[in-house]
């Protein structure tokens, strides 16, 4: 029984084209105990392969984190069998606030030690001790009171193209570095102000709020569904959007714009510009963010060295990144000396 692709990207992509089908892109998590992730993990490709359910899912002891692409005319199969999963009845369903027929061109689960990389020792405090979950509404209240810190889980390249408005965003690299500089810097505020977190869609909050509760912080909220769902809730019940910018998604979109502002800039140029790219140069793929002049210039390259080799012969490409290209590489998001206009 096949259980892995055998499909290439490209394949998959000419595929796609072809079929010109509608697709849904979403994510989901659940924290859950599974006595056996790798088991689990076989089960869901069996019955999302027949689905032709095309995503990045992280399976672990500690539960699931799903990013994925399912046919539009399969949803509701896809539903039915999430449902009729016990941990996973009725679990929250982030849909995209921008859909791409190609966001993903593989099937990958993964069996994982978590589903997301946070560096904690989970059985040194109370993981299920979370911090208040709270809608659109209640986050806009929340973040208009003088008595709020807000704070952005994600890392420099995520907010750096959108943020909510006065939010703290830690130039951090991952998501585990950023939780003793948050605990140190709020150090004094731990039972007189509101600790308002938030992420792209809720999974980062999750772990993380239950750890400040630990750490001393009275008042810990959180915003359920993350940016996903309090696009999805403000353009629903016509509220005012304090998001600004684009929201940084894991799959080949890169980004979904939530309101108009572009906030970030050309790496290369200066110009405003909020498209991030992967570098072209395969033996890098360096992510960084490029306008379409500089885009045509460099040929979707971060520098003139990536430019040259880019240029090279197929194979001689290929003896140079020999045993240095990574399948995970295009999601290490480095920062380059080349970049002159690379926020610090």
């Amino acid at each position: 029984m096949q259980l892995y692709n055998k499909l290439s990207a490209e394949e998959r992509a000419a595929l796609l084209d072809q079929a010109r089908q509608k697709r849904l892109t979403l994510s989901f998590y659940q924290y859950a105990k599974i006595g056996n992730p790798q088991l689990f993990r076989d089960y869901l490709f069996i019955h999302w392969d027949a689905l032709d359910v095309l995503g990045r899912i992280y399976v672990a002891h500690e539960g699931i984190n799903a990013q994925l692409s399912v046919p539009q005319e399969n949803f509701q199969a896809f539903k039915d069998f999430i449902d009729s999963i016990d941990f996973l009845e009725d679990v929250l369903l982030n849909i995209a606030v921008e859909h791409d027929r190609k966001s993903f061109l593989k099937l990958k689960i993964k069996v994982r030690p978590k589903i997301v990389a946070d560096g904690l020792n989970d059985h040194t405090f109370d993981v299920t001790d979370k911090g208040v979950h709270v809608n659109a509404v209640e986050f806009n209240n929340l973040l208009s009171d003088p008595n709020t810190i807000c704070i952005d889980m994600r890392n420099h390249y995520e907010s750096e193209i959108g943020h909510f408005e006065g939010a703290l965003t830690p130039d951090v690299d991952t998501f585990r570095e950023s939780l003793p500089i948050i605990e140190n810097d709020l150090e004094a505020h731990k039972e007189d102000k509101n600790l308002l977190m938030y992420c792209t869609g809720g999974i980062r909050c999750e772990k993380a709020s239950a750890y400040f509760k630990h750490k001393g912080f009275k008042n810990v909220f959180q915003m359920k569904g993350g940016i996903i769902e309090y696009a999805r809730e403000v353009k629903e019940l016509n509220l005012e959007n304090k998001f600004k910018g684009k929201n940084f998604v894991f799959d080949h979109r890169l980004g979904e714009r939530i309101s108009p502002d572009i906030i970030a800039h050309c790496h290369q140029c200066g110009k405003p510009c909020d498209t991030h790219t992967n570098c072209a140069n395969d033996a890098c793929h360096l992510l960084f963010i490029q306008c379409e002049d500089c885009a045509k210039t460099m040929e979707g390259c971060c520098s003139a060295e990536c430019q040259h080799i880019h240029n090279l012969p197929l194979e001689e490409q290929k003896k140079l990144r020999k045993g240095k290209c990574h399948s995970d590489k295009k999601f290490r998001k480095g920062r380059s000396p080349s970049l002159m206009y690379k926020q610090a």
